[in-house]
């Protein structure tokens, strides 16, 4: 496998025992080399494991095993870019929350995972059932998201729009930070 390349890039591997009925398999404790690569793909998934190990200072074949071992154990659950959503056309987010009719979780989130630009749904507790994360065009696309699409699903008694006014993305270096990993050439 080329060196630029981590196992399973791509991909979102099922953590074992999740969708099977079967107990999940126990959380293996993760040392602070892990949590240090884990830290440098969250800033760049597209590092090399040459990148990775000199960065935290293990071999890389040591990097290697390490990632794979995250990947199988379902620490990492794959790769994926980072989006400037104003820059990608979807210059209106929000934050909704619902409140649905008791026991309809399943079939409402199968429903809000067809929205357009739905970017995270989460059942929470609290003075509402479920928070979702869209991203929009515009004002308008968020309305109509919202009175046509969400406000007929059967089992969404209420909204809330919370509009977004500024994002800070907590992975991007800025001050103080240092910048991701470099990818090297090998």
């Amino acid at each position: 496998m080329p060196d630029e390349q981590m196992a399973g890039a791509g991909s979102a591997p099922v953590p074992p025992g999740s969708a099977s009925g079967v107990p999940p398999v126990p959380h293996r404790p993760l040392d602070p080399i892990d949590r240090s690569i884990m830290r440098l793909l969250q800033a760049d998934g597209r590092a090399s494991i040459r990148s990775v190990a000199e960065q935290v200072h293990v071999s890389r074949a040591n990097a290697y095993a390490r990632i794979n071992r995250l990947i199988d154990d379902g620490v990492i659950r794959g790769f994926t870019a980072r989006v400037n959503h104003e820059r990608a056309g979807q210059g209106a987010s929000a934050y909704i929350t619902l409140k649905i009719v008791q026991n309809s979780w399943r079939t409402v989130r199968e429903q809000l995972r067809e929205l357009p630009g739905a970017a995270h749904i989460a059942l929470v507790s609290g003075d509402f059932d479920v928070l979702l994360l869209v991203h929009t065009p515009d004002n308008r696309t968020l309305r109509e998201l919202v009175l046509t699409r969400l406000q007929s699903i059967p089992e969404v008694l209420s909204t809330r729009t919370l509009l977004v006014f500024e994002e800070t993305d907590l992975l991007a270096p800025g001050p103080g930070k240092p910048a991701g990993p470099t990818i090297t050439e090998d």
